[in-house]
């Protein structure tokens, strides 16, 4: 190294110096970037038809004098709009840790391969999780219609002892009419409604998708497919696969939380202090159909005929067809 420039350095006080980032370009260091910033502004306020477009406003610059090119334009545009909101404000782009007060739960369905009569079928799992202490339980059914949602949750219900105070879904057809918009909340189906007000837990809704706003259960989900079976487990009967899958989950909660250093037991007899005590009245799950018989006397329930004597008399017939899938 060169004897001056060693001393020239050794003479010299080093300061630390703040270097701020100061965007540049015309759009920026001139008027240009302000004069389109408040026409996007303004037009933020008209409906979408009647906005100017990117074009439009490099045609208004070159009129006021501007050097730049459309490109130029174009960049400014793009950025203006990814950071502001649809009311021209300014948007926050980080995300909100999302809160998990005990006693709220997060519900989803799952599938899962089964060994049964020799081949190998998928059958539904519900999972419910508490994101609050990170304990699950999980319900096989034979399918995902709305029986089976409403019958899945009043097994869980029953195994916990409890209700919890909010139960989290995504925008599955079961339960959600319509999901939810900017504007409107979504709209439930009256029989999951009913369902809710009767066991007294509130229902949040994702936004449409956002699996993300539900992360417990969409992890559980896997986790309870790939972990506790090496093999697809044997189909005896539903409440046998119901009962090992209780036993497994169970088992499952000894084990330390991955945040809170606790087991999961301890955490979750902790958040059951926060549950909803159970109704006393028990609420019947079944499906009404109105049904037409055929000449022979025969109705066809879930694609199942069915004989009922001297049904052709009668024009139709009110079938109700009680849910349980102990078998």
């Amino acid at each position: 190294m060169n004897w001056r420039t060693a001393k020239k350095y050794a003479d010299k006080d080093f300061v630390p110096k703040i270097n701020l980032h100061k965007r540049s370009g015309m759009m920026y260091e001139e008027k240009w970037g302000d004069i389109v910033d408040l026409w996007l502004t303004e037009d933020f306020k008209l409906p979408k038809k009647k906005r100017r477009t990117n074009k439009q406003f490099f045609n208004d610059l070159v009129k006021l004098g501007f050097p730049g090119s459309y490109r130029t334009v174009c960049n400014f545009v793009q950025e203006w709009k990814a950071t502001h909101t649809d009311k021209g404000e300014v948007k926050d782009l980080g995300y909100e840790r999302l809160e998990n007060p005990a006693g709220e739960a997060q519900l989803d369905f799952g599938t899962m391969e089964v060994e049964k009569d020799g081949s190998f079928v998928d059958i539904k799992v519900l999972v419910m999780t508490f994101p609050f202490s990170n304990r699950a339980f999980s319900i096989a059914l034979p399918a995902e219609n709305q029986e089976c949602l409403l019958e899945g949750i009043k097994q869980i219900l029953q195994q916990i002892n409890g209700v919890p105070t909010v139960i989290r879904i995504d925008n599955m057809s079961t339960a959600v009419v319509s999901s939810k918009t900017r504007y409107e909340k979504a709209r439930l189906t009256k029989e999951f409604q009913s369902f809710a007000l009767h066991y007294g837990f509130k229902v949040q809704t994702c936004n449409p998708r956002s699996g993300y706003e539900k992360g417990s259960v969409e992890n559980k989900v896997g986790y309870v497919r790939y972990n506790f079976f090496s093999t697809s487990p044997r189909l005896i009967s539903f409440k046998n696969l119901n009962q090992r899958l209780a036993d497994k989950l169970r088992d499952d909660s000894q084990r330390i939380h991955y945040e809170k250093n606790q087991k999961i037991s301890d955490l979750w007899q902790e958040e059951q202090e926060s549950l909803l005590k159970m109704p006393d009245i028990d609420y019947p799950v079944f499906k009404q159909l109105e049904v037409s018989p055929n000449r022979y006397n025969e109705v066809i329930i879930d694609k199942t005929k069915i004989h009922i004597p001297m049904a052709k008399t009668m024009l139709s017939l009110t079938v109700l067809c009680p849910v349980k899938f102990t078998h």
